[in-house]
């Protein structure tokens, strides 16, 4: 491997190795950096010379990464934002910019944290447009290295811990998160249901038929982890993919639904649903925004996560229905 000379190297090859990491594509690196695509693979061959590793190899229609561009990306991308702030601080001005943010959060999360984010968006910053895509999955990360969306906001405690276990092994972390805040679910049921009138037994619990909110259709979540935990299990008689239509569906059927307490009040069916506190321990469920690390230092998305973070301290208090 040949000895890297830092003083000789040109700086430009890492904006463009940034890029190209960024985007797995040359035809886009080359749109993004306003050079044509000749001059991106010439960037990225000087640059294969100088570290003495391919980097990127061709793979389907973009490129993929070599270990050792994984490894350098993090400090790069730590270091030109850093630089870019430095020389162009404040680059992002909300009452004049236009721009659009794509956000993938599910409806019991939008709509807890919507109507304070609009709030904020509309009074300070009415050029911003946000778009609001379902949440179909517990690990949103590829949607985030793609690009299809700017952040994801909800429950992800398996994709937390494996971004701590990256980070403490020194392995290379694409993504940051911000906890925005906790809440806790609970069983919830129609008013005149058997059980509604006394508190609810881990037998009489997996006796019911349950209906389980589920991003991906699969009939198993983190509730039946917790069961299993413990050698029971219950009947899922229904999945559905909203918890608003989970509760309107109990409010007139005898199932059973585990949905977010600070929920129930909001998803207007109110004086037809009851909850009781789950006959079995779990944790905090803690609400988080999640996000790729090569937005750390957008100023735009900066903004967007401050924001985001103000319209969670502004959400209403939990109404407490009747326990």
């Amino acid at each position: 491997m040949p000895s890297l000379n830092f003083r000789t190297l040109d700086l430009n090859l890492l904006r463009v190795f940034d890029e190209v990491m960024a985007e797995r594509n040359l035809t886009r690196a080359a749109e993004k950096l306003a050079i044509t695509q000749p001059a991106v693979s010439n960037a990225l061959r000087r640059l294969r010379e100088a570290v003495g590793d391919e980097l990127l190899v061709r793979s389907g229609h973009g490129v993929e990464p070599t270990p050792r561009a994984l490894a350098l990306w993090p400090a790069v991308r730590q270091a030109l934002g850093q630089l870019q702030e430095s020389l162009a601080p404040g680059g992002f001005e909300p009452a004049s910019a236009q721009a659009t943010f794509v956000l993938a959060m599910a409806d019991a999360t939008g709509a807890t944290l919507i109507p304070p984010l609009i709030e904020i968006t509309e009074r300070e910053a009415p050029g911003i447009s946000l778009r609001v895509i379902p949440l179909t999955t517990r690990d949103p990360r590829r949607l985030l290295d793609d690009g299809t969306i700017d952040m994801a906001v909800g429950y992800f405690p398996a994709v937390l811990a494996d971004l701590t276990a990256r980070a403490q092994a020194d392995n290379v972390v694409a993504h940051e998160s911000v906890r925005l805040y906790a809440s806790q679910y609970v069983c919830v049921m129609r008013a005149g249901h058997p059980l509604a009138d006394a508190p609810l037994s881990l037998d009489q619990y997996c006796a019911a038929h349950h209906l389980l909110v589920s991003f991906s259709g699969k009939p198993y979540g983190f509730i039946d982890e917790a069961l299993a935990a413990l050698g029971r299990e219950r009947r899922i008689v229904l999945t559905v993919n909203q918890f608003f239509t989970a509760g309107r569906v109990v409010a007139t059927t005898d199932l059973l639904t585990v949905l977010p307490l600070h929920f129930v009040g909001l998803a207007d069916v109110g004086g037809d649903l009851v909850w009781r506190p789950l006959p079995m321990p779990l944790p905090t469920v803690h609400v988080d925004a999640l996000w790729h690390r090569r937005r750390l230092y957008d100023p735009a998305h900066r903004w967007l996560r401050e924001t985001i973070a103000r319209a969670a301290r502004n959400t209403p208090t939990p109404i407490t229905l009747r326990d």
